[in-house]
């Protein structure tokens, strides 16, 4: 449109006419006589604003979801870590419950046999050290630890000490082919040596050809001269087989240690003996018997079972 006097007129009118509009809309809110046409408007031109919107949401939404993306990604890196930690903490909290219920158990038994221990962690087995059934511990001369001195954990006999250093000393284990004990049974005090067989159970020579012994008997050591290398009362294992044929001199067990040796931890060297011999005070109580459940047996008559002089459902015949 050129710039006329006409032109002019004309913008100036519809400027004063929208203002009228405008005016008039304020003034009648709802009964606004111009609402019929704003609604066309509406109904004209919302179409056309839902396909604007809808072209332009989805870049607001990626940009927004990118965004999100990058926080919902760090939040996530960050509980993937403290998770971790969790879990870390986690073990290293079971690690450390296992560690405290063994010395609770060690303590125990060195109580019970007045024991005097040092405590140790093992810290390497013997496939460093030969073909012998061996552990080092990180305890030394150093801490008061000398040759042959009895070691023990919270379940019993694990073995003695045989080279000893500084910081460290290696502990021939109970279960190794050279190593020898003496025991005595329990209750019936029958003398006897135990030897380690690998891993499987101790074989025990008893003194005696004729003891009256019972799978499930329990041994503890003899202990030696002097205490070493071993003091007396410490549990040393079960029995799990009887060899039938039993010569006149010696007889032959079978016994199952108590110490597990392929899961050791803490252990404790004994250096102090009992001022007395504990003899079975150390030994775990044996467990109480299950009580054989009663079975009650309920007899209920059935349609051919006489009740009241009748069966069958049947009068009885006379």
């Amino acid at each position: 449109m050129r710039d006329t006097k006409e032109s002019r007129l004309l913008l100036v009118l519809l400027v004063a006419v929208a203002f009228a509009l405008i005016t008039v809309d304020i003034r009648g809110g709802q009964d606004s006589p111009v609402d019929g046409a704003r609604q066309a408007a509406a109904a004209a031109f919302g179409p056309i604003e839902d396909g604007v919107s809808s072209a332009v949401d989805p870049v607001g939404n990626a940009v927004s979801a990118v965004r999100d993306s990058g926080e919902r990604h760090d939040r996530l890196a960050e509980l993937e870590k403290e998770n971790a930690a969790l879990k870390a903490k986690l073990g290293s909290d079971d690690r450390n419950r296992s560690r405290l219920a063994q010395l609770d158990k060690m303590l125990k038994i060195a109580g019970d046999g007045q024991y005097g221990i040092k405590g140790a962690q093992v810290i390497a087995i013997g496939a460093a050290q030969g073909f012998s059934w061996t552990l080092t511990i990180d305890v030394g001369a150093d801490d008061g630890i000398q040759r042959d001195m009895t070691v023990l954990n919270g379940d019993g006999l694990v073995g003695r000490v045989t080279t000893v250093g500084p910081h460290t000393a290696t502990v021939l284990l109970a279960n190794d082919p050279d190593f020898t004990v003496g025991t005595r049974m329990e209750s019936t005090d029958e003398l006897g040596f135990a030897s380690g067989q690998g891993d499987r159970p101790l074989r025990v020579e008893l003194l005696n050809g004729k003891a009256e012994v019972k799978k499930g008997d329990r041994l503890v050591t003899f202990g030696s001269q002097a205490d070493k290398p071993f003091v007396p009362g410490v549990p040393v294992g079960i029995v799990s087989r009887v060899d039938p044929s039993g010569g006149d001199l010696t007889r032959t067990l079978y016994v199952t240690p108590y110490v597990s040796f392929t899961q050791l931890d803490v252990v404790g060297v004994v250096v102090q003996a009992p001022k007395k011999d504990p003899r079975d005070t150390v030994l775990p109580a044996k467990p109480k018997p299950t009580p054989t459940p009663t079975v009650t047996v309920t007899v209920t008559p059935g349609a051919g079972t006489s009740v009241g002089g009748q069966q069958d459902g049947r009068p009885e015949q006379q």
